[in-house]
């Protein structure tokens, strides 16, 4: 009887340490905790919050329809979305007025499409700050909002780019956007693809680092598909030998010419190529002809500056 009562005594004490095991997800104005992301998502709603993120690997996911919410590891890099994909697409999918995405790591996210990745951003602004994407699909990828602007600093890109179907995702692939802003982050180990990819009109792109070292079948570092306007600028490229294309590290148009190019200003960049790498190839390659301002980058042997296709 005695042991029955102490084993009856450590199930209650199980369960009450349980009941008290603080919540995962916390919105921070209300102190409300909850045990899935989507839930503390839908508790902001149409407002304002932030959903403060205890430390720990989580398969989970969640989708937000509206309001500006801030999602915040609780600390930076302790905080890991593995696997989860909501609506086929991505951990967070975005369409609210803006998103924040603070100090957290999305890994290993496939989808049947291909498509798969940490944030599927299709409306609102977006900012991104010390957070990784790896070993997935794809790192973020966006929809079309022409009013809005994404910005992305102080994160990585890592092993991004595997595709059932043979084709490549890309690490970063922006639709057509206000405005790109990418500083100070890494592009890494990219895997069939393109590391950076944008139809925005205006682009941003500044002192970041894109190492195709140990890269596998790769493609362009920067492709402005459509044209734009801005800067490239204080970067370094890291051109593998492990290429699927590899004529070109920054590619203008070659799908069009949307968007004027006549304000993009490529300097102050430097780049040069990795060991083994057998070809001569173009810093800057242009389909579209109009013409841009390619000056003072740092090239290494075996890179021309400028080309026209």
């Amino acid at each position: 009887m005695k042991k029955l009562a102490l084993l009856a005594a450590c199930l209650t004490l199980s369960a009450v340490a349980i009941a008290q095991r603080p919540a995962p997800f916390v919105v921070a104005e209300t102190g409300q905790g909850f045990a899935r992301l989507s839930d503390a998502v839908r508790a902001i709603g149409g407002g304002s919050g932030t959903i403060q993120i205890a430390p720990g690997r989580y398969r989970d996911c969640a989708v937000q329809e509206s309001g500006s919410i801030a999602f915040v590891a609780a600390e930076a890099g302790t905080v890991v979305f593995d696997g989860g994909a909501c609506e086929g697409k991505a951990t967070l999918v975005l369409r609210g007025r803006s998103a924040s995405v603070d100090g957290i790591t999305f890994a290993n996210i496939s989808v049947p499409d291909g498509n798969g990745a940490g944030i599927r951003i299709e409306e609102g602004d977006l900012e991104v700050t010390q957070t990784l994407f790896t070993d997935s699909q794809s790192g973020i990828l966006s929809a079309n909002d022409p009013s809005s602007t994404i910005r992305i600093d102080h994160s990585t890109f890592r092993r991004l780019g595997r595709r059932p179907d043979g084709d490549g995702a890309h690490s970063l692939y922006i639709g057509y956007y206000g405005e790109l802003i990418v500083t100070n982050s890494r592009f890494e180990q990219g895997q069939e693809a393109h590391y950076l990819k944008s139809r925005a009109p205006v682009v941003q792109i500044l002192n970041n680092s894109f190492d195709d070292s140990r890269g596998r079948q790769t493609n362009y570092h920067i492709d402005l598909s459509v044209g734009g306007s801005g800067r490239i600028a204080g970067n370094t490229f890291v051109q593998g030998a492990d290429k699927e294309n590899y004529s070109t590290i920054i590619a203008v148009s070659p799908e069009g010419t949307d968007h004027s190019t006549r304000n993009l200003v490529v300097e102050n960049n430097r780049a040069w190529v990795a060991p083994g790498f057998r070809w001569d190839t173009v810093f800057v390659r242009d389909w579209g002809g109009e013409g841009m301002t390619v000056r003072n980058n740092d090239l290494g042997e075996q890179i021309g500056e400028f080309a026209r296709q």
